[in-house]
């Protein structure tokens, strides 16, 4: 058994990992020792400018000397942090290339971010969630929905990856983008819906989903969407993951939520405070998706996945 420690920085969040993996039955099967999310938003902005923002690489510091001081008191000293969409496209990424060295370095010596592309991106989503899939659902398609891009990704029923597209199209982005009113007016909501929906027609452009079984959709827009399509009181992540919701539900919960203002999205029990601004935006896309996906891959149900790319990051050290 070997422990790692695993961190994704995306747009919007930044989380870590710690588990115990081990080798069985050709998967590896993951004991959770921690595992924590924080709203950080490095991407604020750098839609617009092309830069991270100050502000935003101080929350991120922040958010990371934490993560080192619980790496080193769980005794882990084989760590890989990944960084996605945003520090793809913001021009200073050194100066977050230098702070992470300088903070990881505390703990693990020569560690410091790698920023990975949209390949890679939606490889590790998919081998993050199929751990928990049934082999008989495949083949799989599955949807990272982030905060600065999406992945989709087809993969077969025996884990093996057969095509994925990374597209320029998260909750951050759309809502900075198009969605600048509290609520949004539908002029906003109808050029946010055709953004996404020219992103995503070039993903299925490159991703045959035609004949895939099942949708599995991961991150924080879904896992959302899914505690608040079960009614949940507060986030429940053991009631989300692998929670089934039919479109006709999905869409509904997508509606309300999109013509919601803030203050109302604030008040709904299992909403995370970073995401009251941008959980409009990924509802957008999840339509977009949802509509798409339903035709080509007549299929009328999502299934939601608490493991994801941060999984698959730690399933990548061990190996």
């Amino acid at each position: 058994m070997s422990r790692v420690g695993a961190i994704d920085c995306g747009t919007n969040s930044i989380r870590l990992l710690i588990a115990d993996l081990d080798w069985v039955d050709s998967r590896w099967e993951a004991v959770d020792v921690v595992r924590e999310m924080r709203i950080v938003r490095l991407g604020e902005g750098v839609d617009a400018t092309g830069r991270f923002c100050d502000a935003a690489l101080q929350r991120t510091r922040d958010a990371l000397v934490c993560y080192a001081e619980t790496l080193s008191a769980h005794d882990v000293s084989r760590i890989r942090m990944v960084a996605t969409s945003a520090t793809r496209d913001a021009a200073n990424r050194d100066e977050f290339f230098a702070m992470t060295a300088e903070v990881l370095g505390s703990v693990a010596p020569g560690a410091v971010a790698e920023v990975i592309s949209g390949d890679e991106e939606a490889a590790l989503s998919f081998h993050g969630a199929f751990a928990e899939l049934a082999a008989g659902d495949g083949p799989f398609v599955v949807v990272d929905l982030g905060g600065g891009s999406t992945e989709v990704v087809r993969g077969d029923a025996d884990g093996d990856v057969a095509a994925s597209k990374s597209v320029d199209i998260g909750c951050v982005r759309l809502t900075e983008r198009c969605l600048h009113s509290d609520p949004p007016t539908a002029e906003e909501i109808a050029a946010a819906r055709a953004v996404a929906a020219e992103r995503i027609a070039a993903a299925l452009a490159v991703v045959p989903v035609v004949g895939a079984r099942t949708w599995v959709g991961v991150a924080g827009t879904f896992t959302t969407l899914a505690a608040l399509a079960m009614g949940l009181p507060a986030y429940d992540s053991e009631a989300i993951h692998l929670f089934r919701i039919g479109f006709g539900e999905l869409l509904a919960v997508c509606d309300r939520l999109i013509g919601m203002t803030r203050e109302q999205r604030a008040a709904l029990g299992p909403m995370h405070e970073g995401r009251v601004d941008v959980i409009g935006g990924g509802a957008i896309v999840v339509q977009e998706l949802a509509r798409e996906l339903g035709t080509r891959m007549g299929i009328d149900t999502l299934v939601v996945s608490e493991h994801d790319i941060l999984d698959g990051i730690a399933q990548s050290i061990a190996e």
